[in-house]
């Protein structure tokens, strides 16, 4: 499954891992979220509601492009610079293609939906 994110006039795709956390952001959908920048090297959108967290284990091979949620907070998570996994990551899937809209700096509407 894939997802189009819509902000400031960007739009960029992600491609959805088949994992519950997933699948449940999937229920969401259609979303209208806030995106803003968050650290150095990530943009984060808090989520109506935490995601399941089943199944959810340790994962390496971190990756620009990488969309997870951290399930403390219940956001979901855009990486558009180098990471290292922490504990309550839970990677969602990956943006298909260029990264560049999320070094847009700033907050913005951000709408989620299904692509295609």
């Amino acid at each position: 499954m894939r997802l189009l994110c819509r902000f400031a006039d960007q739009a960029f795709t992600v491609a959805l891992n088949d994992s519950p956390s997933a699948q449940d952001l999937l229920s969401l959908l259609p979303l209208a979220l806030t995106i803003e920048d968050y650290a150095q090297n990530e943009k984060i959108a808090s989520l109506p509601r935490k995601l399941t967290e089943e199944g959810a284990a340790p994962f390496g091979d971190e990756a620009v492009g990488d969309v997870c949620t951290y399930a403390p907070w219940g956001n979901l998570v855009f990486f558009h610079a180098p990471y290292r996994f922490s504990r309550g990551l839970i990677r969602l899937g990956r943006i298909e293609g260029d990264i560049a809209p999320l070094r847009l700096r700033g907050t913005y509407p951000l709408s989620v939906a299904l692509h295609g």
